[in-house]
């Protein structure tokens, strides 16, 4: 953003204006531009806070000013004497918003301010009814908080969301931890968020899947809250495994596999009973500790999970620990150990009515056969994955199904089908933001463009691949066994093309942001926006927006939490959602593409 622009910006105009009032000689420069924009960004853009943050400087510089906004209460505290009393403080005004509300206003208030990135009515139903509020208030209440502009209405996929400035947010945090009612809201938002994840992982495999992990994206700010709540309530250890554990799906077709890990990691370590919520963590963790490329770590808890599971005579745990232990195999290449495994995990996930189960060990198979040469067989499988998952509506699994089949397709020679099947896989995948999902299929494709002789959009798309295994940590997550084909497309592609020409389609691939990029993979219109961020944009909260900004100036999440006075856990948090939605790996790609679009914000439209 130019320093023109920064001017124009009617938080930043007000600011300068005041500033001059008592500093005549005060101006927006190239120097003090950052600064002035991380006062008015701290203060929400709250007139009211700006004036009486100006007005600080005729003792402060703009550093000193910006240094000791967190705690803004205090120190906008004495405006003019002329003013209302009402405006003569931040506190003040927010004092008096606060009691132009009625009294269950207030009380919800104060209890929203205890969610984290926002809150649906469900959830403020739920939650923040009781001792004063009635459940059947509180879309009224919602209302006139909204009409009051407390309350910030957003449209999101799974519906209307609501959410708070950090200002007016902080301010019901102080209020609700003078109320003695904090530790009760807080296990009423643990034990609603612990529901949540356990009604999300019974209802995984059927059609309501992508409803389900959408909605748990836009809720991972509160999954964690009430993650850390829960390892430190009572039972913690059990309670917080458990829930862990119910969100295995969200971590594996997230960004959060490592998170999911660390959380898991946690309650193992504080909880030693060898029970089935200790022996289904362990098997999770090893999903994921795979995911991670980490197999000794993922052989250990397998093993520790198999043993539990034949000391409880469990098959649900049996079949998992069967088939996590497959993919070992078949990463270290005994693909005749790998199928004996995974048919023991289908037998069993069969044995305990478990379509998920049953449908992750089909598509192993698959592979498995496929490896192996047994065409039959990997066709056979396969096909009764993709009816499973028809007959439950499922569409998750379905996609790694047909992924599969795809490979077997383009083994065989059937690149018009194996390109089929890849397109319809990676549809899935993307509307579910899956990027372990995204990165399989793309690997097909860029196998079966090498096979077409297509060797520029091969190496493109081998460019797409390092971004999309750079954002989960380790390439081919998973799919060790299929690192030979790999190996092969990359050196037949590099062979053709010759190094330079490779490395340019190469690069051009992997500076392509995820929206562009599966778009030129799935050969559609590449996606189109002007103005202030066009679609992508569109997709960011006003808060990400800020904070992409930020990034792109090369504040650190600690610098970005001062700034906006909020946690540096809530910083962070925002920061993954901005790579999730923009489909990016880095802070450097976000970095670039906030500067194209302030650089976007001054280019006239053709035609203007």
């Amino acid at each position: 953003q130019t320093l023109s622009t920064l001017a124009q910006a009617d938080a930043v105009r007000l600011f300068t204006e005041r500033a001059r009032a008592v500093l005549p000689t005060f101006a927006l420069t190239e120097d003090n531009r950052d600064t002035i924009a991380r006062i008015v960004r701290h203060l929400d853009g709250l007139p009211l806070g700006i004036e009486l943050a100006a007005v600080r400087l005729r003792a402060l510089s703009a550093q000193q000013l910006l240094d000791r906004l967190d705690d803004r209460f205090r120190l906008l505290n004495a405006g003019p004497r002329a003013e209302l009393p009402r405006h003569q403080t931040l506190r003040a005004l927010i004092d008096w918003s606060y009691a132009l509300c009625s009294d269950k206003e207030r009380l919800l208030w104060e209890r929203v301010s205890a969610f984290a990135g926002g809150l649906d009515l469900e959830a403020a139903e739920t939650i923040c009814s009781g001792r004063g509020i009635d459940r059947h208030d509180i879309v009224h209440l919602v209302i006139g908080l909204v009409d009051k502009s407390v309350l910030i209405r957003e449209d999101h996929p799974c519906g209307v969301r609501y959410r708070m400035l950090d200002t007016l947010s902080a301010y019901g945090r102080e209020r609700l931890a003078t109320s003695g009612q904090q530790d009760w809201l807080r296990e009423r938002h643990a034990g609603y968020y612990r529901d949540l994840a356990a009604r999300a992982r019974a209802d995984l495999f059927g059609p309501r899947q992508v409803h389900w992990l959408t909605r748990l994206h836009l809720e991972h700010a509160n999954l964690r809250t009430a993650l850390e709540q829960s390892f430190t309530g009572p039972d913690g250890a059990r309670t917080g495994l458990t829930m862990a554990t119910d969100l295995l799906y969200h971590w594996t077709t997230s960004y959060y596999p490592a998170e999911g890990r660390r959380w898991l990691q946690q309650g193992l370590a504080a909880r030693d009973v060898p029970d089935d919520v200790r022996a289904c963590a362990l098997w999770a963790g090893g999903w994921l500790a795979i995911i991670q490329a980490d197999e000794p770590a993922a052989t250990a808890m397998l093993h520790d999970s198999r043993r539990a599971g034949e000391r409880l005579h469990d098959q649900h745990i049996l079949g998992y620990a069967a088939l996590f232990s497959g993919m070992i195999a078949m990463k270290e290449g005994r693909t005749a150990d790998a199928i004996t495994l995974y048919e023991q995990a289908l037998a069993q996930h069969r044995a305990s009515a478990d379509p998920a189960g049953t449908a992750l060990s089909l598509i192993r198979l698959t592979l498995a056969y496929s490896h192996a040469g047994d065409t039959p067989s990997a066709v056979a499988a396969g096909e009764r994955c993709l009816a499973l998952c028809e007959s439950h509506h499922e569409s998750w699994h379905h996609a790694y199904a047909m992924t599969a089949l795809g490979i077997q397709a383009w083994r065989q020679g059937d690149l018009r089908r194996a390109t089929d099947l890849q397109r319809k896989a990676l549809t899935v995948n993307r509307s579910l933001g899956d990027h372990l999902g995204i990165g399989i299929t793309v690997e097909a494709l860029a196998w079966i463009a090498a096979t077409q002789r297509r060797h520029q959009r091969a190496a493109r798309l081998l460019g797409i691949l390092q971004t999309v295994w750079a954002s989960i940590g380790a390439p081919l997550s998973g799919y060790g066994h299929l690192a030979a084909y790999h190996d092969a497309c990359e050196q037949d592609t590099r062979r053709t093309l010759g190094e330079d020409a490779y490395n340019t389609a190469l690069r051009r691939g992997a500076r392509m942001p995820l929206d562009e990029a599966l778009a030129y993979v799935l050969q559609e219109e590449p996606p189109t926006g002007r103005g202030k961020g066009g679609q992508r944009l569109d997709r960011l909260t006003r808060r990400e927006s800020e904070i992409a900004q930020l990034v792109a100036r090369g504040l650190t999440n600690k610098e970005i939490a001062a700034c906006l006075v909020i946690s540096q856990r809530t910083a962070e948090g925002h920061i993954e959602h901005i790579l999730a939605k923009l489909g990016f790996s880095s802070r450097s790609q976000i970095a670039v593409w906030a500067g194209e679009q302030a650089r976007a914000q001054d280019r006239p439209a053709a035609g203007e």
